[in-house]
């Protein structure tokens, strides 16, 4: 098992902020883009974010958005689309996200409008 899977969301979460912030981004974006890939509203991400609930828990209570298959390219050297366990896909499809925010991608094209 992946040590990612373990780690707790809002332990990566401040990275994701600072990642998307120093590209002129803002943390209502990436909330935006997460609630859109996990089903979660604003509450429940801070909750989960506060608690410390971890990747596997996280992605296990979430209902991903349907139009997470379109999510694809390259993470990490790794195409999202080719990615085989579940769960490590999911942790993908949300780096690709921040990543695709960072790199100053419309809005409507990063949640696949």
């Amino acid at each position: 098992m992946s040590r990612i899977f373990t780690t707790a969301v809002g332990a990566v979460y401040p990275h994701y902020v600072t990642k998307v912030e120093k590209k002129g981004r803002t943390q209502t974006e990436l909330d935006e883009v997460i609630e859109w890939l996990t089903g979660f509203d604003e509450p429940a991400l801070r909750r989960h974010l506060d608690e410390g609930t971890t990747f596997e828990d996280f992605f296990a209570q979430a209902d991903l958005n349907p139009a997470a298959s379109l999510i694809t390219g390259v993470v990490c050297g790794v195409r999202v689309e080719d990615v085989e366990d579940p769960l490590m896909q999911k942790i993908r499809y949300l780096d690709k996200l921040v990543d695709e925010l960072a790199r100053g991608k419309a809005m409507d094209k990063v949640l696949r409008g």
